[in-house]
């Protein structure tokens, strides 16, 4: 059995090495990727908090403002509509039906402009961890 703090360290892990991705497939254009990843980075940094504060495995969802409130981080209405958005990130990129519609929405400037909100999220989210 893990202790709580391998585990933190396993989403934690998980977290950078998501957002190092994200910027990788950026990078090289491959911008619905990047986002996905985005959302990938900022989910395991909200487990990683939820183990911390709750000393309980973090619950079998993908939905950041669940998750941030489980978390028990305090987000303003700025930041939980920037997690809802960045929510859709998952389902968007991962079902064919939306697959099409994501791509032609995930253009250069609108994936950097969530890789950066994504980095400063991250940043936030550290200081709860």
């Amino acid at each position: 059995m893990k202790s709580k703090r391998e585990v933190i360290k396993y989403w934690l892990t998980g977290s950078k090495e998501d957002f190092d991705s994200a910027e990788i497939l950026y990078k090289n254009k491959k911008y619905h990727h990047a986002l996905f990843f985005c959302h990938l980075s900022i989910e395991k940094m909200l487990k990683a908090i939820i183990v911390k504060s709750t000393k309980t495995a973090p619950p079998l969802i993908h939905d950041l403002v669940r998750l941030a409130e489980r978390a028990g981080v305090p987000v303003n209405e700025l930041q939980k509509n920037e997690l809802a958005e960045i929510t859709t990130f998952s389902i968007e990129a991962r079902y064919d039906d939306y697959k099409l519609s994501f791509r032609k929405k995930a253009k250069k400037q609108f994936s950097l402009k969530y890789l950066d909100k994504t980095k400063e999220m991250l940043q936030w989210l550290s200081k709860h961890v």
